[in-house]
């Protein structure tokens, strides 16, 4: 069978590398054609049609700058759709690019597999028409998924989440706690309040600051900052104008798992420290105020933006957010989580009720079976 699949990110190639690992256990013969980047390369045996790093553009401005860039990306796709016409076509995440492609595989009879469901819960849920009329198959790794589908009268199969089997690995091979504060040069021994700014450079210049300020008040703890791999470690120095900064690179896992607690920039490293069972405050401070605040409100159609909160369905962590992220709701919300106490409580049994909803599937596993299940159904 010929597979084609198109991941537009580096989470996104993660993903896909290991569908196509899972698909080859299937169907031996089968044949992949992909956008996408080096771990889909490696298990596909195959260099990509497209690397996903002349895919991935962030924000209006460079989206603008490089239309003629995107616009020859959606050329090049449509024209190895038609060419290569794949018995499967296999979308991951990405939707601004991924949907139209649907919708052009659809125009040809090609089935189409959408593996992790574009976010439409939380806006754009226009999106769920294109869905509906040009996606055949959709898999989703958050369990609350399924209820908002079958809402708008369309059945989707919720997998397993990634990060669950990710984060088990991970915790199966951290080292011990003596060896890894010498491995990173922290002598000091204090228990660690862990910073997670985000990935994005906008992100850490926002919210790193205040998050330094709030655990300063907490003299008994030192912090650490887990930092992303893309971001150099001179941009946190600067940005924190902070001579003694601790930032652990490669390693915030293994940071989170001995730290009393955490400060997370919201996104999926809110998931992974749930997982990995840290207390945790939810911040994102972005350049506005409360008119801002008000205007996101409007637009989102959930009721939390954190995933251990909209897993759950319940406030289990704090989300201190726009004009809310402030220095001194930071050390307010904080404080509770440093030390026994009943918000320490609450969230780690909320943490377990997110396990429970999580399930133990593999994602790719799962939606591997189901792909090759159904080709062979109407091969």
């Amino acid at each position: 069978m010929k597979y084609m699949l198109i991941a537009g990110e580096a989470s996104g190639d993660l993903h896909a590398a290991g569908l196509i690992k899972s698909i080859k256990k299937l169907d031996p013969e089968a044949d992949f054609r992909f956008f996408g980047g080096d771990l889909m390369e490696k298990e596909a045996n195959a260099q990509p049609d497209l690397h996903y790093n002349k895919m991935n553009v962030m924000g209006f401005s460079e989206v603008l700058r490089k239309l003629p860039v995107i616009m020859q990306n959606f050329r090049q796709a449509r024209q190895l759709i038609r060419s290569y016409h794949p018995d499967a076509l296999i979308l991951v995440d990405y939707p601004g690019f991924n949907l139209k492609m649907a919708r052009f595989a659809h125009k040809l009879g090609i089935p189409v597999h959408y593996f992790i469901s574009p976010k439409v819960w939380a806006w754009k849920e226009y999106r769920v028409k294109g869905i509906k009329k040009y996606v055949d198959h959709l898999y989703s790794i958050l369990p609350f998924e399924v209820a908002f589908y079958k809402k708008h009268g369309y059945d989707v199969t919720y997998v397993g989440n990634p990060s669950v089997q990710e984060i088990a690995y991970s915790i199966g091979h951290i080292p011990p706690k003596k060896h890894f504060m010498e491995r990173q040069g922290i002598e000091d021994e204090r228990p660690i309040i862990a910073l997670l700014p985000g990935s994005r450079h906008g992100e850490i210049r926002n919210n790193l600051p205040l998050m330094i300020e709030a655990a300063k008040r907490f003299p008994d703890f030192q912090y650490v900052v887990g930092a992303a791999p893309s971001v150099p470690e001179k941009f946190y120095r600067e940005i924190a104008e902070d001579p003694g900064l601790k930032v652990v690179f490669g390693s915030t896992h293994t940071l989170l798992k001995y730290s009393q607690a955490a400060v997370v920039t919201s996104g999926t490293a809110t998931l992974e420290t749930a997982l990995i069972g840290t207390p945790q405050i939810v911040v994102y401070r972005a350049n506005g105020v409360k008119l801002s605040y008000k205007i996101m409100e409007k637009l989102l159609k959930v009721k939390y933006v954190s995933l251990p909160n909209l897993i759950v369905g319940n406030n289990i962590v704090p989300e201190l957010l726009v004009h809310n992220c402030t220095m001194e709701n930071i050390s307010r919300e904080l404080g509770p989580l440093l030390q026994p106490s009943p918000k320490r409580e609450w969230q780690i049994a909320g943490y377990r009720t997110m396990n429970r909803k999580l399930g133990t599937y593999v994602a790719s596993e799962y939606a591997a079976e189901l792909i090759v299940e159904s080709m062979e159904k109407h091969g």
